[in-house]
């Protein structure tokens, strides 16, 4: 979460990183493109997480725009939680760090085979 959203860093890059940088803001966000999750599937979903940090952080998403809280008068109550439209604006760049994510894995463990193989 950025400090204060009138004290936005000069550089787009840091505003980015301050929006969405951290671990646990990452998987979150992962976990609400396919669609709307309730607070259980997000901490079932989302490994090691505790309550705290995952309450924390939506809240802190809620607070920047980026998640929407939708709560419906049921009982028990039930809350919900998606992506806002500038949440959604993320997706692409979720998708390109998958891709470089996969790309980095395969050259790590082509690398790692050939030197054993080496050996």
């Amino acid at each position: 979460m950025l400090p204060n959203s009138k004290e936005l860093p000069l550089c787009p890059v840091a505003t980015t990183v301050g929006l969405i940088g951290n671990k646990w803001k990452l998987f979150i966000l992962r976990e609400l493109l396919p669609g709307a999750k309730r607070f259980g599937e997000l901490r079932k979903r989302i490994p090691d997480i505790s309550q705290k940090v995952l309450t924390q952080n939506l809240r802190s998403m809620e607070e920047d725009g980026i998640v929407t809280r939708e709560v419906f008068a049921e009982v028990p109550p039930r809350v919900e939680y998606q992506l806002s439209e500038l949440g959604n604006s993320l997706r692409p760049i979720i998708s390109v760090m998958e891709v470089w994510g996969l790309n980095y894995q395969k050259n790590v463990a082509a690398a790692v085979h050939a030197e054993l193989e080496s050996l």
